[in-house]
């Protein structure tokens, strides 16, 4: 098996984003639609969603608990909020991101499968809580039309492998390959050293932005920028590298203009839009 390669801006070249014509408009950068938060977390949906518009998409829609939905459409005045089941509004949407927030438990197990049965082909990135349910439905993630991402870190990969944690510690590569196979998805396993594998057998690695990113919502952000690149019309993969990158390199700027640590996840999402453009402007 090769090598991962070195995720870096260079690489980055190989996998352009889709190209944004300065006559298009909000639909042309597409629907990002999140489905997360809760009462006790709300604001890993705010996170999420507010990454996603700053990686790009035109339009925002968040499904989240109908306790929480008001508080979420006022702090988030860009997003249409909906209250209830994601099901109505998924095959409207280019990209669909779940988990962040929510709550663990039977009620979340039937949501994933009935979103995983509901015939739509959009990308599909999967974070947080629902990572717990997927080694019951295995299958149809691997069914899933759209493409999958998984975006866990050590304990929750170890989940999806039902292996020890120690296990992926000690191999990450091991474990993202393992993911990707078994659920035919792009899998990351995120730690100081990121590990990204696509199920056609390519691999990758990115060194990380800093001890700082291992910070509480630092996740839900990530997700929402891999959510709104896919809704730019980003693959999977695509958009998981750009994600990791963009995520990792908010990080070390982070790190330099404010601390080692102690910078706020909602940090991280205010400069993705700046690290894009000057990424755009390179390449040209």
């Amino acid at each position: 098996m090769s090598e991962p390669a070195a995720l870096d801006a260079g690489l980055l070249r190989a996998f352009p984003l889709p190209c944004l014509s300065e006559e298009g408009d909000k639909e042309d950068r597409g629907r990002a639609l999140i489905v997360g938060g809760s009462a006790e977390v709300p604001g890993a949906a705010i996170l999420a969603g507010i990454a996603a518009l700053r990686a790009g998409a035109g339009k925002l829609q968040i499904v989240t608990d109908v306790a929480v939905a008001t508080a979420i459409g006022i702090a988030v005045p860009e997003a249409r909020v909906i209250a209830g089941s994601p099901i109505p509004h998924v095959c409207d949407a280019q990209s669909v991101t779940i988990g962040c927030g929510m709550d663990h438990g039977p009620a979340l197990d039937r949501r994933l499968a009935e979103l995983l049965d509901c015939g739509a082909e959009v990308p599909l990135i999967l974070d947080a809580a629902v990572l717990g349910c997927l080694p019951g439905l295995a299958d149809k993630v691997r069914a899933w039309r759209g493409g999958a991402v998984l975006l866990p870190h050590a304990r929750e990969m170890a989940s999806l492998l039902e292996c020890d944690p120690e296990e992926v510690e000690i191999d990450p590569l091991l474990a993202a390959r393992h993911a990707a196979d078994r659920y035919h998805a792009v899998a990351l396993v995120k730690g100081r050293f990121s590990f990204v594998a696509a199920p056609d057998g390519r691999a990758f690695h990115f060194e990380g932005g800093g001890i700082g990113l291992a910070t509480s919502g630092s996740g839900d952000v990530l997700a929402g920028i891999v959510g709104g690149l896919a809704a730019r019309g980003a693959d999977p993969l695509t958009a998981t590298l750009w994600g990791v990158w963009l995520h990792g390199e908010a990080g070390r700027q982070l790190t330099k203009d404010v601390g080692r640590v102690g910078f706020l996840a909602r940090e991280i999402a205010e400069l993705v839009p700046a690290l894009l453009h000057d990424q755009d402007r390179r390449s040209h």
